[in-house]
């Protein structure tokens, strides 16, 4: 027996609707559901447009605060232009954490903080067919 599909991944938070708004305005997710479970966890589910996974946000109260440490875990994204998120990152008053690094091949990647500390990487595919699928 073996699992057979990736279906969400789960990042605890401490303000979910401040997360929530950073995925939904800032990485463009969709919100696909919301609820609380029988234990008491407020979660907020997002999809990407062109993905089936999806991301769970998750506010437990009676787990304490997060603590994010430092390059413990991150989610990447694939976007069309690091230059082109640069700009839509500072028209909301935000940059990049790390890069952008940009690869001979035209592709590259980039980093962003979520609110709660948690890393983004944003990847922009190489432009050659050649190197399809790379960055």
């Amino acid at each position: 027996m073996k699992v057979t599909k990736l279906l969400h991944t789960r990042y605890r938070v401490n303000d979910i609707e401040l997360t929530a708004k950073f995925y939904r305005e800032i990485l463009g997710l969709e919100e696909v559901r919301r609820h609380k479970s029988p234990r008491g966890s407020e979660l907020v589910f997002f999809k990407a447009p062109q993905s089936e996974e999806t991301v769970e946000i998750c506010f437990f109260p009676s787990s304490g605060p997060v603590q994010v440490q430092p390059d413990l875990t991150h989610l990447a994204f694939a976007v069309e232009s690091l230059e082109e998120f640069g700009k839509h990152l500072a028209a909301h008053g935000l940059r990049f954490s790390d890069g952008p690094t940009m690869r001979e091949s035209g592709g590259g990647f980039a980093f962003i903080d979520a609110p709660e500390g948690y890393e983004i990487e944003l990847i922009q595919a190489a432009k050659t067919q050649a190197n399809a699928g790379a960055y």
